[in-house]
């Protein structure tokens, strides 16, 4: 089986998401190959970073405070310790998507995947330096001067938002989006049991 996911490190519900996922997984026993695509849900911020919360205040309207508690009960549920009084700012993700597409050869891309999330949602990191992505990807595969290359060369950062944007062309206007095989999409982060039952019948 495999199983293709659009997501972004700065989504919240694309970390709930894909550890439901991988709990499914893990469950029902089945083998999959899982390679990540991305998309930016902040495609041109500052490297600094932006106020979190202002931003979605411009955004949406209104406070985020009650958006940020539904998305730390089902974070809970789920085993992810999410707390939002640590996120303070909203930050760039192409250096880390980049780092991500160049893990599938090393076979990485989920672990990796994982440690980003963890990094930015757990402890607040800011995921768009360079020395933070370095630090994170040295236990998945990167030498540091692997890392300084790739996320400084502009030439893979472009290669890295032509696949986010090709994603955005092709109807993706939100994530997660989770693919089986080619055939079944699953959009949102569902319930374990609706990814357990679509594993089974595309196993099946």
């Amino acid at each position: 089986m495999h199983i293709d996911i659009v997501s972004d490190i700065a989504c919240p519900w694309c970390f709930i998401g894909i550890e439901r996922l991988e709990r499914a997984l893990a469950e029902t026993g089945a083998e999959a190959t899982v390679t990540l695509h991305p998309f930016l849900l902040d495609p041109d911020g500052p490297d600094s970073g932006t106020d979190l919360r202002e931003r979605l205040r411009q955004k949406f309207g209104g406070d985020p405070t009650p958006a940020f508690a539904n998305v730390e009960r089902a974070a809970r549920e789920s085993g992810i310790a999410l707390d939002f009084a640590k996120v303070h700012m909203g930050y760039p993700t192409l250096r880390a998507h980049t780092l991500l597409r160049h893990s599938v050869a090393k076979g990485s891309q989920r672990a990796l995947s994982r440690a980003l999330f963890a990094a930015y949602f757990l402890e607040g990191k800011n995921i768009a330096d360079p020395a933070v992505l370095a630090e994170l990807a040295a236990p998945h595969g990167f030498a540091a001067e692997e890392v300084a290359a790739l996320v400084g060369d502009a030439r893979e950062l472009a290669e890295t938002r032509q696949e986010a944007e090709h994603a955005a062309r092709n109807g993706v206007r939100g994530v997660p989006l989770f693919i089986f095989d080619g055939r079944t999409a699953l959009s949102g982060a569902q319930p374990e049991a609706v990814f357990r039952e679509t594993i089974r019948k595309a196993a099946g």
